[in-house]
């Protein structure tokens, strides 16, 4: 194990230096949906752990909404990003999804753009589980390999098949491309039951086309709205998937 987190460790420096996500509206507006679906489940009191850093994106929104979070990277340099923010109510730990560790129960834990990223996820489930309250949630958003943008791409032979490892992918450390069945097989393996799911913003270009369209006032508000809703109402043609959870032994309550 040591030498593995070691290996991965240094895995995930490198992808640092290459993880360009500030600057991106799409990107940001994406992850700002994922917290509107998010926050209803959500209480002011409510104690998190947040899996990965990156651009501090996901952390800013936690520590407005909660009383507390924990954020876990295993990428020192992240982590010293962060460090250097000076929340009042955010703890730092370097360390690997898979070997965290702590006493500490949380009423939520966010996976976020995580799931397609680790080497192991099974790991990754069995640390969730360990350390979410008995009656605590399990937030989760994936990539979608067939969002309407990938499905153009394959049409347009840019894409050999709707799973395949873009570029984009490969920068930003991804090792997989989750479908709806392939998420919910790997979430019901790791002892998890959706009480809630579905798709983010229909996407229907590539990231750097849908930034161009926002740069140049194209998209605005409204579009989003309507791209949001019509995520939901399709959400095999949507950019990302997402699924709230709860641990199998909670089912029967």
């Amino acid at each position: 194990m040591r030498e593995f987190a070691e290996k991965e460790k240094k895995f995930l420096d490198l992808v640092a230096t290459t993880y360009q996500l500030t600057g991106s509206e799409q990107n940001e507006v994406i992850r700002t949906l994922a917290f509107r679906t998010f926050r209803p489940f959500m209480r002011p009191d409510g104690v998190a752990l947040s899996l990965g850093y990156a651009d501090g994106f996901e952390t800013r929104f936690l520590a407005g909404e909660l009383s507390r979070v924990d954020v876990v990277d295993g990428s020192l340099t992240f982590i010293e990003e962060g460090r250097k923010q000076g929340y009042a109510n955010v703890d730092f730990h370097y360390a690997l999804f898979e070997e965290f560790t702590t006493e500490q129960r949380y009423d939520y834990v966010f996976a976020n753009y995580v799931m397609e990223h680790v080497d192991d996820v099974s790991v990754l489930l069995e640390m969730v589980r360990g350390v979410l309250k008995p009656d605590g949630l399990f937030f989760v958003v994936v990539p979608n390999a067939r969002a309407l943008s990938r499905q153009l791409a394959v049409h347009m032979r840019l894409l050999p098949q709707l799973k395949a490892l873009t570029p984009n992918d490969i920068d930003h450390g991804h090792r997989r491309v989750y479908d709806r069945c392939a998420l919910d097989r790997d979430l019901e393996a790791g002892g998890f039951e959706a009480i809630a799911q579905g798709g983010l913003m229909l996407k229907f270009l590539a990231d750097f086309q849908m930034d161009r369209l926002f740069h140049d006032k194209i998209l605005g508000e409204q579009h989003v709205d309507g791209l949001y809703k019509l995520g939901l109402e399709y959400p095999d043609l949507a950019g990302s998937l997402f699924s709230v959870c709860r641990s199998k032994r909670e089912a029967g309550r």
